[in-house]
């Protein structure tokens, strides 16, 4: 049983409307069990101003956070420049390359995913998804902002689409945190 055993996360990142959302499930399973409803996967870094979430072991969450709160405050809270750096150091570093995990990051002005690749990878929409039901969160939300005639806020369009995920993805519930930035 290694780390391959473990599914836990999904995290939608949402910025929409003059607002920025963080949204994550609460899941952690291992194999075919449920051991955990509530886990907390996001982080507010900066004084509330930036975003973290993350998808991947514990350990290797709270590494990344660590590293990419020193980025940000090596780089007077640039989060592009972090961004990029962290990749860099996650990239080319022997101890941080064998972490699995990728992090979403995001403030008022932008979102960027980050992976262990050295990916930075910013979205054309504002939407960025990541964990074992990324995908699903990812489709419903891009629907979602597509429709004009809903008028939704860049938390509902989080919500809802988190729940879609929750409802066809078996390693997502819908125990969700949610964090915002108002531009």
């Amino acid at each position: 049983m290694g780390k391959a055993d473990f599914h836990s996360t999904t995290i939608l990142a949402v910025k929409f409307r003059g607002s920025v959302v963080f949204v994550g499930d609460g899941q952690v399973t291992f194999q075919n069990t449920i051991v955990k409803h509530g886990a907390s996967k996001i982080r507010k870094l900066q004084d509330g101003s930036v975003l973290t979430g993350f998808a991947g072991s514990a350990a290797d969450s709270f590494t990344l956070f660590e590293r990419f709160e020193m980025k940000l405050k090596e780089h007077g809270g640039q989060l592009g420049r972090a961004a990029v750096e962290l990749a860099k150091d996650w990239r080319m570093d022997r101890a941080l390359r064998k972490l699995e995990a990728m992090m979403i990051v995001g403030n008022a002005e932008s979102l960027f995913l980050l992976s262990g690749g050295g990916d930075v990878i910013q979205p054309d929409d504002g939407v960025l998804a990541i964990g074992s039901g990324g995908n699903f969160a990812l489709a419903a939300a891009r629907a979602l902002i597509r429709v004009d005639q809903l008028d939704l806020s860049a938390r509902e369009v989080g919500i809802r689409a988190m729940t879609v995920a929750a409802e066809i993805c078996p390693f997502t519930n819908d125990r969700f945190v949610v964090e915002e930035i108002s531009e």
